[in-house]
């Protein structure tokens, strides 16, 4: 199962006791988003899954939108992650790995997407795009990567993003739908949830897929 930032550094909730506070408010704002859902977050009921006073998350976040955006970017982060560690695993970079991965970590933290994916409509960049340093580990970029050993021209700018994009949004549609109740017989004789996400994602692929 993928994790993130807030499963990966703590397996049980634990009082903040030093170090990064905003940090820890984003862990702490993790466990209780999926624990409880969007509805039960508040600076109030992250402060007191931090062990801080009330007070404290307004040193670092303006209001609950503001906690919100910094979620989504941990979020990001921690897919971009997922699917570095996929590919590392295979040593492919192939889209079937960085779709599957994706689709996975999706399945796997749902309420920490849906708030990755709200919060990201109205932004600039794409989502998973990163900024600076952070972009170039990112999980477009790895797209990017895998769009270009497959053939596409790193010169043809548009052509480079349109792939990618195309890519994003077939994953991105996967784990929208994969858990409709209409695909259980698929899912049953395809041996499992996992064979089901892998078939869609090939199959996706062989025509975001470019062929050398």
């Amino acid at each position: 199962m993928n994790k993130p930032l807030a499963a990966a550094d703590h397996a049980e909730a634990r009082p903040y006791h030093h170090g990064d506070l905003r940090r820890a408010l984003i862990l702490a704002a993790e466990r209780v988003l999926e624990r409880e859902g969007p509805q039960a977050l508040s600076l109030r009921a992250v402060a007191r899954e931090a062990g801080v006073s009330p007070a404290a998350p307004y040193h670092h976040f303006k209001d609950k939108s503001d906690l919100l955006l910094a979620i989504a970017g941990a979020g990001f982060e921690a897919l971009g992650e997922a699917i570095k560690a996929a590919v590392e695993r295979d040593d492919s970079q192939k889209m079937t790995t960085i779709g599957c991965a994706y689709v996975k970590f999706a399945r796997d933290n749902p309420a920490l997407y849906r708030v990755m994916y709200d919060c990201s409509r109205n932004e600039d960049a794409m989502p998973g795009h990163g900024e600076g340093e952070e972009k170039e580990h990112s999980g477009l970029k790895l797209v990017e990567k895998s769009m270009i050993r497959a053939g596409v021209d790193p010169n043809d700018e548009m052509g480079l993003k349109l792939a990618c994009i195309t890519a994003w949004c077939a994953a991105h549609g996967v784990a929208e739908m994969v858990g409709f109740a209409q695909f259980k017989p698929m899912i049953e004789a395809l041996g499992g949830e996992d064979q089901f996400i892998e078939a869609l994602i090939a199959r996706s692929c062989s025509v975001a897929e470019p062929r050398v």
